[in-house]
């Protein structure tokens, strides 16, 4: 893999915010980004710029090796043409076959060595399911794009990484899903990933707690001495730096971060809300464990605004900048 590849951005759900995004971020290209191209419908984005008084040039390209050339002056689009014109702020199951094939092609391109890496537009889950899509969400599809493997969701910003055991589940499925298996195949994996993606050579986990107080001695909860603990425990015997069952309520201010280099949470919301809080445009969503780099912004298809021109591309660009950068750190560039 070279230096200069370009990286795949999906369009995801075309009546959301995907699209004003991908245009935006194109605008405000940096370095940092490199060159990137978009899986997607090219009349779909010169209409939303038009409607937007985004003045952007629009290239077809029949492949990634063209994108790289042609990113200084327009923004690259590997066509993948909708079924019916997206409506902004209303979705339409007619178009989901063109969302999946994007995510589908992304993930060929890259398996195949032909772009370093792929950074999806936010999906709505429930039209893709609608129209007969079984996984929850991206992470899922790509681990099986990817050979049938688990993968781990990250969000990280500056600042912070969270790791979630658990993801979308209720709160009462999310605890009864947790297991001290579950806990270890997490840190496990994210510690892998801190040192090959993020080049931190010895990494350092917390392990939250999921009850107040850390379970208060089993007064609040049993799963941290049942469950909690005994990951904790396994994780130490295989040489991984790691402390906990932590409080959560005391492990997310400033001087508790630099204890760690990644926090992993018992559930979805656990890891979300600090990371939201603390720097709400410029998450990133990081799916670990795969053979291929992926990375997400940190927010959803925000129907309420799209077709407005205020949707800010502040975490895309993060995701762009991140995907770029693990690629350069599985290559060694950065080590």
């Amino acid at each position: 893999m070279t230096a200069d590849l370009p990286l795949a951005l999906t369009m995801g759900e075309p009546a959301g915010i995907g699209g004003e995004i991908t245009l935006k971020a194109w605008n405000a290209r940096t370095p940092e980004t490199g060159p990137f191209f978009c899986l997607g419908d090219p009349a779909w984005l010169a209409e939303g710029g038009r409607a937007l008084g985004l003045d952007i040039p629009i290239a077809v390209i029949s492949q990634p090796s063209e994108a790289a050339d042609i990113f200084p002056r327009a923004l690259p689009v590997l066509p993948e043409t909708l079924a019916v014109p997206a409506i902004p702020g209303h979705p339409d199951p007619a178009n989901a076959p063109a969302v999946i094939n994007a995510i589908a092609r992304a993930a060929r391109l890259a398996l195949a060595g032909d772009v370093a890496g792929v950074v999806t537009n936010p999906i709505h889950k429930k039209v893709l399911a609608d129209s007969g899509f079984t996984h929850p969400g991206h992470t899922e599809f790509l681990g099986e794009l990817c050979g049938n493997i688990q993968p781990i969701m990250m969000l990280a910003c500056p600042g912070l990484r969270v790791v979630p055991v658990t993801v979308h589940l209720a709160l009462r499925d999310a605890i009864g899903a947790l297991s001290m298996d579950a806990i270890v195949t997490a840190a496990i994996i994210t510690a892998k990933a801190l040192t090959a993606d993020f080049a931190i050579t010895e990494p350092r986990l917390a392990i939250a707690a999921l009850n107040p107080h850390a379970g208060e001695d089993g007064m609040m909860g049993a799963e941290e001495a049942r469950i909690i603990a005994p990951a904790v425990a396994a994780l130490k015997k295989c040489g991984i730096a790691v402390f906990g069952p932590a409080p959560a309520d005391s492990l997310f201010h400033e001087r508790a971060r630099s204890a760690y280099d990644a926090v992993i949470c018992m559930y979805h919301d656990q890891a979300l809300i600090p990371l939201k809080t603390l720097d709400f445009e410029r998450g990133v969503d990081v799916t670990l464990g795969l053979p291929l780099v992926r990375t997400s912004p940190d927010h959803g298809t925000a129907f309420e605004i799209a077709g407005k021109g205020i949707a800010h591309e502040h975490s895309l660009i993060a995701a762009l900048a991140l995907a770029r950068e693990i690629a350069a750190n599985r290559r060694g560039d950065f080590r």
